[in-house]
């Protein structure tokens, strides 16, 4: 990546991230990492799409309702910046800073959702998003002990959490995480019929 583009990115997550969410970013990078020399993933690419992947989150309800039009997203996302944010994040990298690496924008789109057919560096975003250091729910121990010995364990059981915690507010689960969940839970169930 060009030095201005980098300049660019980082002084839009700057002026738009809270101290909190730094907190939590700095956190997603490193475990980013650590997953991807783990697994075999290109670290640069991984802390990349760490840094990026909450970089619209702060941003108002308004305003992530403006760039979803803006950047013609999916009307399913509006009024829902938890979803949101990600899609507007990977649009946005795209199209104002002219990052086209499709790995990396899918990794940071698919961040908060996971989707069907997941690479390995989006995984790894997904994962270390789930599990980064500041992180403390029901069952984010367990989390972190699969992601260092079986990563597809380790995405099923944080959308598992995911969708607990969508399910005891009474929300409506995202279609891209039923497809993902659905997705990672057969891989699973043949990977235990190979052990067998």
């Amino acid at each position: 990546m060009q030095n201005q583009i980098a300049i660019e990115i980082e002084t839009f997550i700057n002026n738009h991230v809270t101290k909190q969410r730094r907190v939590h970013t700095n956190g997603v990078v490193a475990e980013a990492i650590r997953l991807a020399e783990r697994y075999k993933e290109d670290v640069e690419k991984a802390a990349f799409a760490a840094h990026c992947h909450d970089m619209t989150r702060d941003v108002s309800a308004e305003e992530s309702n403006r760039l979803l039009e803006a950047f013609d997203l999916p009307d399913r996302y509006r009024n829902l910046p938890d979803l949101s944010h990600g899609k507007i994040a990977a649009a946005m990298l795209k199209t104002q800073f002219g990052i086209c690496d499709t790995e990396v924008l899918n990794a940071v789109s698919f961040h908060t959702t996971g989707r069907e057919g997941m690479s390995l560096l989006e995984k790894i975003v997904y994962v270390a998003d789930a599990i980064e250091p500041s992180r403390h729910y029901p069952g984010v121990e367990e989390i972190r002990k699969a992601a260092d010995v079986d990563l597809d364990l380790a995405c099923f059981l944080a959308m598992e959490s995911t969708i607990r915690f969508v399910n005891d507010r009474g929300r409506s689960l995202d279609q891209d995480t039923e497809a993902a969940m659905a997705w990672i839970n057969n891989i699973i169930t043949e990977s235990r019929k190979d052990c067998l």
